[in-house]
């Protein structure tokens, strides 16, 4: 397998551009259940580059009746990041004091099951919410601290690399 670098630079740009709007290119799911890991999806795309086209395990985008579901939902999104050794993004679940700019975070509202994905955008102080700056689609933000937000639990995936070839 080689692997290349994660741009987190791209994700930010994109992001950035994005947060307040929807890129025509996507369906919007905001009518479905949300557009929260959709759009998270779409930014780390724009910091891979790489789609895995494996049928139900992978992560990719055709158009809005034919992707995984781990483009956007939330647990299969985990579920693919953690878990993904072949080509596209591969990531960690880690802790708070390691995430880095275009790195992904869920919340659990209920303490049960993780129901939001946000995408890291600013890194001020990594030990603490206030300093840890995200972006979101469904309740759209960009550089919204993550003290603003109400949940249980939480968990960080760290993009490690992005897969290319076997």
């Amino acid at each position: 397998m080689t692997y290349k670098e994660y741009n987190r630079l791209a994700v930010i740009e994109y992001a950035k551009k994005w947060a307040f709007a929807r890129n025509p290119k996507y369906y919007n799911f905001d009518p479905v259940g949300g557009d929260c890991t959709s759009f998270a999806s779409q930014c780390i795309f724009a910091g891979s580059k790489k789609m895995n086209y494996t049928k139900e395990k992978g992560w990719y985008y055709i158009n809005g009746n034919n992707k995984s579901p781990s483009w956007s939902g939330v647990e299969y999104l985990y579920q693919f990041l953690v878990n993904n050794r072949g080509i596209g993004p591969q990531g960690i679940e880690t802790s708070q004091r390691y995430i880095e700019l275009g790195d992904i975070v869920q919340i659990s509202f209920d303490g049960e099951k993780f129901a939001h994905t946000l995408v890291v955008v600013s890194v001020e102080n990594k030990f603490t919410l206030k300093g840890i700056k995200i972006a979101c689609h469904t309740l759209d933000s960009f550089n919204k601290p993550m003290s603003e937000y109400s949940f249980q639990k939480i968990r960080y995936i760290h993009i490690e690399k992005v897969g290319e070839s076997f």
